[in-house]
């Protein structure tokens, strides 16, 4: 069976690092990062997952900034307090929660923001970095999801990766991660023919499609590690619903090397690794060294 790579425990271990290093910010430099967070609208899913972003921040030492606008916020109101969180030195870090309401440009609004304070690592100046080898924001997910390799195989050189699924958001940045490490990259999407032989080919396989149980086991190369990006939510016979992966769980713990789990795995990385992102922020606008775990 499989080695499970646990993001929940992983993402505990980052934040409690990123605790000692924003204490010696604050001790050394009287830096505080600061983290604002932009929620228009009432959707649940985003209500939670933005109150565990200003819950888990504050523990970390971050300062976290919440501005709850209604769902009726014209995109000029919008884009006016974008500026002036710009223009904010007590902010390092801007985050506007998708989905937006439909009357708002999304693409607009993320180029709004100061790419030094893209802590989601959106705006088309840090994709162009991502590509390039600069030094951007990395996305969060991608992000996370490189950690958990390095930290698994340490060195991640010459091994071959496969990644399933080419958006903007985890696919293509994922790419861009993995080449960097000096892995020898493909990216599988819906029109791969044998896309079964394409990932069965892989070291490392990053499954982010959005297709529930998408990757089989059969699909695995004996040994791989699996990194499943995918939460999808389907019912089951009786009614009941149930949170999986793009990887079919059980058939590819059963080949895999290492795999992580749908919840638990690549989910808590995501705001481990934006918090991340703010503290980076911060230095750099600060112009001082991060400190060392």
């Amino acid at each position: 069976m499989a080695h499970l790579i646990d993001g929940k425990q992983f993402a505990a271990k980052l934040r409690e690092k990123m605790t000692g290093q924003i204490a010696s910010i604050k001790a050394d430099h009287n830096i505080v990062p600061g983290l604002a967070v932009v929620l228009v609208g009432e959707d649940p899913a985003s209500q939670v997952y933005v109150r565990s972003k200003g819950k888990q921040a504050k523990e970390c030492g971050i300062t976290s900034i919440e501005h709850k606008l209604e769902d009726t916020t014209s995109q000029e109101f919008l884009l006016n307090l974008i500026n002036e969180m710009n223009n904010d030195p007590a902010i390092n870090g801007i985050l506007v929660q998708l989905p937006l309401p439909k009357h708002i440009d999304s693409a607009k609004v993320l180029e709004a923001i100061d790419p030094a304070k893209d802590v989601d690592g959106f705006h088309p100046i840090n994709v162009g970095m991502l590509s390039t080898g600069g030094k951007g924001m990395v996305p969060c997910t991608p992000l996370g999801s490189l950690m958990m390799l390095q930290d698994y195989h340490g060195d991640l050189t010459g091994m071959t990766a496969v990644v399933v699924g080419r958006s903007n958001i985890v696919g293509k940045p994922m790419f861009n991660l993995l080449l960097q490490q000096s892995c020898t990259v493909t990216m599988a999407h819906s029109r791969t023919k044998n896309i079964e032989d394409v990932v069965r080919a892989a070291d490392i396989v990053v499954a982010a499609v959005g297709v529930p149980e998408l990757v089989k086991g059969d699909w695995i190369k004996p040994g791989a590690t699996v990194i499943d990006v995918g939460i999808n939510r389907i019912q089951l016979e009786d009614g009941k619903t149930k949170l999986v992966g793009d990887v079919h769980f059980e058939s590819a713990q059963k080949v895999a090397g290492a795999i992580t789990p749908v919840p638990g795995g690549v989910g808590p990385m995501t705001i481990a690794c934006l918090l991340y992102n703010t503290m980076v922020a911060a230095c750099r606008h600060n112009n001082v060294e991060l400190p060392a775990a």
